[in-house]
């Protein structure tokens, strides 16, 4: 695996570059989907939602985890998910004031 070189950008960059990583994938993508229109879902309901096996949804439902975008609760024997707001929030601004700074230059 190559190195990325993180250390020679700032944490914003990292940040938000981590943030783009959360979107960079359409199953992940489809999953914030159904987790913003549904408020909070059971990981098993997803399956019934999207044509991937359990397994693959329960590793992009830890990556999503792991980036911060979502949260998981234990309840019982099952994780509810969710939008973690405040990094929602975050990364809607950080990513909204970068497409937002380009000026047509041409």
């Amino acid at each position: 695996m190559g190195i990325t070189k993180a250390e020679v950008f700032n944490d914003q960059q990292n940040k938000m570059a981590r943030y783009a990583k959360a979107f960079a994938h359409p199953a992940r993508v489809a999953i914030i989907e159904y987790l913003v229109k549904a408020e909070a879902c059971i990981c098993g309901d997803l399956v019934g939602e999207l044509p991937l096996a359990q397994s693959t949804i329960s590793q992009h439902l830890k990556e999503l985890k792991n980036i911060g975008i979502i949260t998981g609760e234990i309840e019982g024997p099952r994780i509810n998910y969710c939008i973690n707001e405040k990094a929602w929030a975050e990364a809607r601004s950080m990513l909204g004031k970068l497409m937002d700074s380009y000026k047509k230059c041409c």
